[in-house]
């Protein structure tokens, strides 16, 4: 299987705006987590998708790869299926958010498997989670929280707090969805041809639309991956991470 890293990268975030170009110690977040990706040595290529010069400079003059993409693109999604279109070759796409500057190797090649064997011709989509135990970020909508079944299928996204503990002695795992994804080629088309869905325009979260739709999703738990960078607090926190 062809397997390439897609990277969407818009420039105007809504929380935090230009975040992708932020310093990360002496590096912009978005070369940062480019550089990450590579590194993994998993995939048969990475490149950027973006909207912006600005970011497309930033990772072809530091010697990456990088492509122009419309800028009225509803989500990351929709961005790396219109980069993905036209490769025939490709099997298997995953997404990495930009804003990722922590990604490693283990939980990709974890996230690959899924795909693999007889039980993988049956996945479609897969992602990852990892557990939170802060109750801080359980609470904070800025950390999507995800629920599944006993076969690691996702049930719901939300930003709120999922489970409810109505019963406060019962003993629930939280997850947060770590939005990196990996998807059929045919599956990521598939998806640009369905339009937003209510659940995804109420939470703001774009892999409603797959349930929504019927699409099943496969969670894939793994460790710690460092720190999403939405807010500029994120940053401090990734800046100390390094």
């Amino acid at each position: 299987m062809k397997k390439i890293a897609l990277i969407p990268a818009r420039y105007g975030a809504t929380r935090f705006p230009g975040k992708l170009m932020a310093r990360l110690g002496s590096k912009s977040v978005i070369l940062r987590t480019y550089e990450s990706t590579v590194s993994t040595g998993v995939f048969d290529e990475v490149m950027v998708v973006t909207d912006s010069d600005v970011i497309y400079q930033e990772i072809t003059q530091n010697g990456g790869k990088a492509v122009m993409s419309k800028k009225e693109h509803e989500c990351g999604t929709d961005r790396i299926a219109e980069a993905v279109a036209d490769m025939d070759d490709v099997d298997i796409v995953v997404n990495v958010q930009g804003d990722e500057p922590f990604t490693q190797k283990a939980p990709l090649e974890k996230l690959l498997q899924m795909f693999e064997g007889e039980a993988g011709r049956q996945v479609k989509v897969a992602s990852l989670m990892q557990v939170l135990k802060d109750w801080k970020l359980i609470e904070d909508p800025n950390y999507v929280k995800v629920a599944v079944d006993r076969q690691f299928n996702a049930l719901f996204f939300s930003r709120a707090v999922i489970p409810y503990p109505r019963n406060k002695e019962a003993d629930s795992v939280y997850y947060e969805h770590i939005g990196i994804y990996a998807f059929r080629r045919e599956t990521l088309l598939q998806f640009t041809q369905l339009p937003v869905s209510p659940l995804e325009e109420a939470e703001k979260i774009e892999c409603l639309r797959y349930l929504e739709n019927g699409i099943p999703m496969k969670m894939v738990v793994t460790e710690y991956m460092g720190v999403e960078i939405d807010t500029p607090e994120d940053l401090e926190r990734a800046a100390k991470l390094l």
